[in-house]
């Protein structure tokens, strides 16, 4: 006769309580879709293109890539950072933190002292919206890194980037350390 425990070691598998690892895969990334149907791409490519379909919080614009296509809603930690706002750009920490010039002056300090000088024709918008993104990111998430990357919500990002235009009006998504 066995026992209820040498039962149980039958159930038992080696790492069987560990996640497994996956990697996050976009719906809408072409080179991994390649096998879906036509149909089902368009329709979903049509939905992505209305911003009314993805944005919740009203002040999300059109991104030119699907993967940076975020509402702040769809963040659970800017959701829990938001309170009784409608959008985590209305945030005072935001407001504060991503598009105050002084703060954002202080972070560029840092970031010559650990990047080195920039040059002369180096355009001060173009790094204040970089050390921007990276103060949000370390805001909501608490981390930076490499292979700590985050998709930024459209709204952050298209408030960055009108406090800090580019001279030339082109703009670099959301980048994977693969990408570079």
């Amino acid at each position: 006769m066995t026992t209820d425990i040498e039962e149980l070691e039958f159930f038992v598998q080696p790492y069987q309580f560990e996640p497994s690892a996956r990697r996050v895969q976009f719906n809408n990334d072409s080179s991994e879709n390649d096998s879906s149907s036509s149909s089902d791409a368009s329709e979903s490519e049509g939905q992505l293109h209305d911003v009314t379909y993805w944005c919740t919080c009203g002040n999300c614009q059109q991104m030119q890539v699907p993967r940076d296509r975020k509402c702040c809603n769809d963040c659970l930690q800017c959701v829990e950072k938001m309170g009784q706002h409608s959008c985590i750009c209305q945030h005072d920490g935001f407001v504060a933190n991503c598009l105050n010039p002084h703060v954002l002056e202080v972070s560029f300090y840092e970031y010559i002292e650990q990047q080195g000088p920039v040059g002369d024709d180096e355009p001060i918008h173009e790094i204040y919206r970089y050390i921007a993104y990276r103060r949000f990111t370390r805001w909501i998430w608490h981390v930076l890194g490499k292979k700590k990357r985050k998709v930024i919500p459209s709204c952050v990002v298209n408030k960055i980037r009108e406090t800090f235009p580019s001279s030339s009006g082109t703009y670099t998504g959301f980048k994977y350390p693969d990408d570079y």
